[in-house]
């Protein structure tokens, strides 16, 4: 008999991922039919989605902030210190080459394919910004920029099948905490000697690369289904902030002889990532039944969250290979018991090997890496060498260099949080299916932001249709969050750590290709005809991607995401049981 009250946590576990319910509870009334009338009529006009799908806590009497959102606010934290440790040297860089010392060529060509120079300021206390101490060229600048990302990729897939093993609290926090170390050493290295920083930069990245894979593992167990485009795209939307409030920031502190000027950006950022270490291990756990201090209803919401979808996905896949177990028990729901065996499957085949052959003969998993490679092309080229453009090109200081690429990113998580609010919606009204919901979202995220890099291109040197295009445009690619990167929890939430590491190992060896091409495209040729070359290239990659992504995607679970055959023991044994 359903609950008189049907609260809305109610709904995400009954309505939404049980679609016979309704049905079921109608065709078992019998004596108590009379008591259970009023009772379903509430439940159907609930399920009808006229109340909100999240409302809180005015049901269940909780406190509002509850612990998995707890969880998801050290999550943003920890992504925004991480990003703002990965972007400061991309502002940084700036003030510490000396661009006056690099030779250039063909520089006719240059003074007639360049925006003119801005007259300097009226204000007889101007001084020039002071040249930096190294003479790197720009394929040098490119090395350095890039060298983060080839300890990054090393660590995505090893990262992601840790967490899964061991939990994310572990891996998540010891990766910022490697990150902020190394951060802090950087300007020591670059003073030292090139090969040491870019040797640094590897051992930050590998320190950050665990970071998104650990992060994908612990959703799986934490959130609840419906509430995962949203909290996810707040999660991860961390990345953004860091952004926004490190490149404005960084390009403050280069400019103050606070600290040497711009080391102080490298120390300041390493500090806050061992502060915010402290935090996480302290409140945060690798699932809520470890947690010692989440509330028992808020455990118990959770779970019957994830045990309802499990059992689904379970019993779509199991049925077509045991039919007729599958017609014995038709009615009857899943009992604790075998519920708690399904976990046990889940907990042995965590610890088992991954079925590599099948992860990498995935069409849909290629998929969701050839999309992303594409869009990590066009995000990378935006956030490494947007501010060498901004300053070649276009002229700017590098505090107005950093204020003016900071807003795009804080756009983009805007829109991102919109977007993935907007995706839960239609996903709980069902006016959408689940794949078409990731192609749509996708597309938005890839094609949008690339209209915007052409844009770019002809938008030519005014300053204020180029931010239009970056922060306005391009602000459509927070609706990844939406898109491909809930995608790996549909086809396999046992092993999403491990298959997120594969598709962000991949798309981030973009990471350190996009500078390096970048690089060997300008070869000392900083005019607008070199860098609009660099912008067709990202905008073409990231919608080749998407098509890709459109033709081969699915939100379907695969078949070797499960033990089937446990699952089909289980219901001959009982079976057996009852003969």
């Amino acid at each position: 008999m359903p609950p008189h009250k049907w609260t809305d946590e109610s709904r995400d576990a009954s309505c939404y991922y049980d679609e016979d319910t309704l049905g079921r509870t109608a065709g078992s009334s019998t004596d108590n039919e009379d008591d259970n009338e009023e009772a379903d009529d509430e439940q159907e006009a609930f399920c009808a989605g006229d109340r909100p799908l999240i409302r809180g806590t005015a049901a269940t009497n909780e406190d509002f902030l509850q612990t998995r959102h707890i969880f998801g606010l050290m999550g943003f934290l920890g992504f925004a210190v991480v990003y703002a440790m990965r972007v400061n040297l991309s502002v940084a860089i700036v003030a510490m080459v000396n661009q006056t010392a690099i030779p250039h060529t063909n520089n006719s060509v240059m003074d007639n394919d360049t925006c003119p120079m801005p007259p300097p300021p009226q204000n007889s206390s101007y001084k020039p910004p002071p040249e930096g101490e190294f003479i790197w060229d720009e394929a040098t600048q490119g090395l350095v920029l890039g060298s983060f990302f080839y300890g990054y990729v090393l660590t995505q897939v090893p990262g992601g099948r840790m967490a899964e093993v061991v939990g994310g609290k572990l891996i998540y926090g010891y990766g910022v905490l490697i990150t902020a170390i190394f951060t802090m050493l950087t300007p020591l290295a670059a003073r030292w000697d090139l090969p040491l920083l870019v040797l640094v930069r590897i051992l930050e990245g590998m320190g950050e690369g665990v970071t998104y894979p650990a992060m994908h593992a612990m959703l799986a167990h934490w959130i609840p289904p419906l509430e995962r485009n949203k909290f996810a795209a707040i999660v991860y939307a961390g990345s953004n902030i860091g952004t926004v409030i490190s490149m404005p920031l960084a390009g403050w502190l280069c400019s103050l002889d606070f600290l040497g000027g711009w080391p102080s950006a490298f120390y300041i950022f390493g500090l806050l990532g061992m502060l915010w270490f402290v935090c996480w291990m302290y409140l945060v756990y690798d699932s809520p039944s470890v947690h010692p201090r989440i509330s028992r209803s808020e455990r118990e919401y959770i779970k019957r969250s994830l045990r309802i979808q499990c059992n689904r996905r379970v019993n779509a896949i199991e049925a077509p290979l045991d039919h007729e177990a599958e017609e014995e028990e038709d009615g009857e729901s899943s009992s604790d018991e075998e519920h708690e065996e399904r976990q046990q499957d889940d907990a042995s085949a965590s610890t088992n090997n991954v079925p590599w052959f099948s992860l990498f003969t995935s069409v849909p998993l290629w998929a969701i890496l050839l999309t992303q490679c594409g869009q990590s092309w066009a995000f990378y080229t935006q956030l490494t060498e947007l501010p060498t453009y901004m300053a070649n090109i276009l002229h700017f200081d590098i505090q107005s260099n950093a204020i003016l690429n900071a807003v795009p990113p804080l756009t983009a998580w805007f829109v991102g949080i919109a977007c993935s609010a907007l995706a839960d919606w239609m996903l709980a009204k069902r006016y959408i299916t689940q794949i078409n919901s990731y192609k749509l979202w996708n597309t938005v995220a890839s094609v949008v932001p690339s209209l915007g890099l052409i844009g770019i291109i002809y938008v030519g040197c005014d300053w204020v249709w180029v931010t239009f295009m970056l922060a306005g445009v391009g602000s459509f690619g927070g609706a990844v969050y939406a898109g491909n990167q809930m995608n790996h929890i549909a086809l396999s939430p046992r092993y999403a750590g491990t298959m997120y590491g594969i598709t962000n190992s991949a798309a981030n060896i973009c990471g350190f290709l996009a500078p390096y091409v970048v690089g060997l495209i300008i070869n000392h040729r900083e005019t607008l005809t070199q860098w609009h070359i660099v912008f067709w290239l990202a905008a073409g990659f990231s919608i080749a991607g998407n098509f890709i992504y459109l033709m081969f995607a699915s939100a379907e679970e695969q078949s070797w995401s499960l033990p089937i055959s446990s699952g089909v023991r289980r219901r001959r044994r009982r079976r057996s049981v009852r003969t």
